[in-house]
């Protein structure tokens, strides 16, 4: 890979804003930062740049769902409804169709801003439940559609085991999860080569929840991770805190960090219903709270007590999770707009005099990175993960700083995204990934099988 100059006005890095900077870029990697230089001839020149941004928690498979269950059924409808129409859905996604919806999200992650996911892959065996050959045959979709639109991947392969509490035997929507601890070791291992063919690409472990994995099997699979990332949804509905009380008589993450040795290598994903003490403890711990707030308002879940999380030092991060709107800015703007509700009052997440869009940006740039193990941020020696906005965009007019975060997340969103390099490629130009047309052309395809 060539080396090339990167030029920009201001630049957000690991500092802070720094102006007239430049990038240069060799073998995929930021190799030098200068600030406060004039542009050369041979510089490109654009007009601010940020950081990449991490999204830690995504089912890519679910984009095809997007807009298909908005229809209101004949009883109360919840997460545990929406549940059950994924599990049909899933019925009929074969390699190829996993592959062009993966492509799909993926694209649209990068053309959002997003340059690293961390893919929550549970869809393992064929559809009638039988494993194939090769165990990790449909992570190879989810690795090509990486490869090809140029995301950085942390693959984290879910074992799944029982559908509730106690070990309850899996049901029939849950066929193509199911895993024990030998063939997930398996799949575990098959998972590395997979990983390895993508540029700065990481491997994790994801118990997928604990109405899913046993005390004893949960133990296994955190030894297995070792310093990896370790992910597990948690918390995220009511009746799943219920029914952790009614079989262990703790809730959910004051029993997981009881019983595991929780650390900065674990992301809690969701943890919406937790106590004063909980928030308190899983701040503390050095863990990162995976929060999807798109998702989690499509779903009903609830509403994370961020400003009591923030408050004592926690950790967190963004994802997109169902991929039902695949947008950076929304997921943040909706965070704090969720706060802003709750509390009744506005700027909820920043410290005094501090931007919200900065320490929402910044906070959620570090967390993700966290989580999934990976470098990010502006910085030399590390992955060249850029985005650069549109400075003649009328919601960057006249906008300097942190005012450009701030409107970045409040004002206008998407539609900032000029440029993406992902490990120094240019994978989007004006807004658009430079593979659209075919990727979507072929996601298009893939929908009219898996509707027919």
């Amino acid at each position: 890979m060539r080396e090339f100059r990167l030029w920009f006005g201001e630049a957000l890095l690991s500092g802070g804003w720094a102006q007239k900077v430049r990038l240069t870029v060799a073998q995929g990697h930021v190799r030098r930062i200068e600030t406060d230089v004039a542009p050369e001839a041979d510089d490109e020149r654009h007009a601010i740049a940020l950081p990449g941004m991490p999204n830690l928690h995504s089912h890519a498979f679910q984009r095809a769902m997007a807009g298909l269950t908005e229809r209101r059924g004949a009883g109360p409808d919840s997460f545990w409804s929406w549940r059950e129409l994924m599990y049909r859905f899933t019925a009929r996604i074969g390699l190829e169709e996993l592959w062009a919806v993966a492509a799909l999200a993926y694209m649209e992650m990068l053309e959002a801003g997003f340059t690293h996911v961390g893919e929550f892959h549970y869809l393992h065996h064929a559809p009638d439940g039988r494993p194939y050959h090769d165990p990790a045959e449909m992570v190879g979709a989810i690795g090509s559609a990486a490869i090809e639109t140029g995301m950085g991947l942390t693959l984290l392969p879910v074992f799944y085991a029982h559908s509730g509490f106690g070990g309850a035997p899996p049901t029939e929507g849950q066929k193509r999860f199911v895993s024990t601890l030998d063939s997930y070791v398996q799949l575990y291992e098959r998972c590395r080569q997979y990983v390895d063919e993508v540029p700065n690409g990481r491997l994790g472990v994801a118990p997928h929840s604990l109405r899913a994995v046993t005390e004893e099997e949960l133990s296994v699979l955190s030894a297995l991770a070792g310093d990896r990332p370790i992910h597990i949804h948690i918390a995220e509905q009511v009746r799943e805190v219920e029914d952790c009380l009614a079989f262990t008589r703790q809730r959910p993450v004051e029993w997981l960090l009881d019983h595991c040795d929780v650390g900065p290598n674990w992301c809690l994903v969701h943890a919406t219903h937790m106590t004063g003490d909980e928030t308190v403890r899983l701040a503390r711990s050095g863990a990162v709270a995976g929060l999807c707030p798109v998702t989690e308002a499509n779903l009903g879940d609830g509403l994370f007590p961020a400003a009591d999380y923030l408050g004592h030092g926690g950790r967190w991060g963004i994802g997109s999770d169902s991929n039902v709107c695949i947008s950076l800015s929304e997921e943040l703007r909706l965070l704090e707009y969720g706060q802003r509700l709750w509390h009744r009052a506005r700027n909820v997440l920043a410290r005094p005099g501090q931007s919200t869009g900065t320490r929402l940006y910044t906070e959620a740039l570090a967390g993700g990175a966290k989580a999934l193990g990976c470098p990010a941020g502006l910085v030399e020696g590390q992955p060249a993960d850029i985005v650069s906005l549109k400075a003649d965009h009328a919601a960057l007019a006249g906008k300097t700083g942190d005012e450009i975060l701030d409107s970045l997340v409040f004002a206008a969103g998407g539609s900032l995204v000029d440029r993406v390099w992902r490990y120094g490629r240019l994978q989007v130009q004006d807004g658009r990934h430079v593979l659209r047309d075919h990727i979507l052309a072929r996601y298009v395809r893939a929908l009219e099988v898996l509707r027919a």
